[in-house]
């Protein structure tokens, strides 16, 4: 597996960015090392522009598009956009929460989350950070997170509450969420149950979100490995699976593995209760748990 740990992966502009850089290069016909001694730029820096690994700037892209003779305002534009849109969204809306959210490694989710269209996700233990409450994730961050003092988790529910933007407006993202039946029964605090319960019934009626209850009932199934989070992005860019294992979050985007976990949502999609049945089941939940 094309395993990338610790990552802060590339936004979904460098990563078109590179692909075309890299098409771009063998469309002319140059290796790195020719066009290094054209743009005056190293070898080293070139090839980390190509993988993603680095962003450029304006002035390096209109010598690499002369290096290799595109001369079309058009195309040459077209480039520059995507130059300027990466350099953008390095510079995110979470920016004044990064001395907490570079301690936690959050930073390389919340890039590819705030670029992606469309979210399946898979979880086991938690509502999905997409669909919490403020409370919810303040208990949730203030338990699991033991090691951060108040003001730290008090940052990291901000960030969370943020991120619900990405659910409305006229570009909002796509998102299915497979939740376990264990993501309610661990609340210990009736309150916020209730309050989960009621936002999740709320948010359910939108189009764009689809969710799905995988009761307990449902027995041994394909998902018992963990969560996980299957990115989609506005083409040409390939569908990214993110994995969180405490420090040590995964990001890989092999067909092979994209395909494999695409293939255990499915399964889990089939044995979950439909969406009109999870939501008279949530609905259930909540009456139960008012009484």
């Amino acid at each position: 597996m094309a395993w990338k740990r610790n990552p802060a992966p590339p936004s979904v502009y460098r990563r078109q960015l590179s692909a075309r850089f890299k098409e771009l290069r063998a469309q002319a016909g140059l290796t790195l090392t020719e066009v290094s001694a054209v743009v005056e730029v190293s070898q080293g820096s070139l090839s980390r522009i190509e993988n993603g690994d680095r962003g450029t700037t304006p002035v390096l892209a209109k010598a690499l598009l002369d290096c290799y003779g595109i001369t079309d305002p058009a195309a040459r534009e077209d480039i520059l956009d995507l130059v300027r849109a990466d350099a953008a969204q390095r510079q995110p809306w979470w920016k004044k929460y990064s001395a907490v959210i570079n301690t936690t490694k959050y930073g390389g989710y919340l890039a590819l989350e705030s670029s992606a269209d469309s979210l399946r996700t898979y979880e086991t233990e938690l509502v999905p950070g997409l669909l919490q409450t403020e409370e919810y994730a303040r208990q949730v961050i203030g338990n699991m997170r033991f090691d951060l003092g108040p003001h730290q988790v008090e940052a990291l529910v901000q960030v969370r509450m943020g991120r619900r933007d990405l659910l409305a407006g006229s570009n909002a993202i796509k998102l299915w969420a497979v939740i376990d039946e264990a993501a309610f029964r661990r609340v210990p605090d009736p309150a916020v149950l209730d309050g989960q319960l009621e936002h999740l019934l709320q948010v359910m009626t939108r189009t764009n979100v689809t969710v799905q209850f995988l009761p307990f009932g449902a027995g041994f199934h394909p998902g018992l490995d963990g969560p996980f989070v299957l990115m989609g992005f506005p083409d040409p860019n390939p569908e990214v699976v993110w994995m969180e294992n405490g420090p040590n979050s995964v990001y890989f985007e092999g067909i092979e593995e994209v395909t494999h976990y695409t293939e255990v949502f499915d399964h889990l999609r089939a044995r979950a209760l439909g969406p009109p049945e999870t939501h008279a089941h949530l609905t259930s939940m909540l009456k139960e748990n008012r009484t």
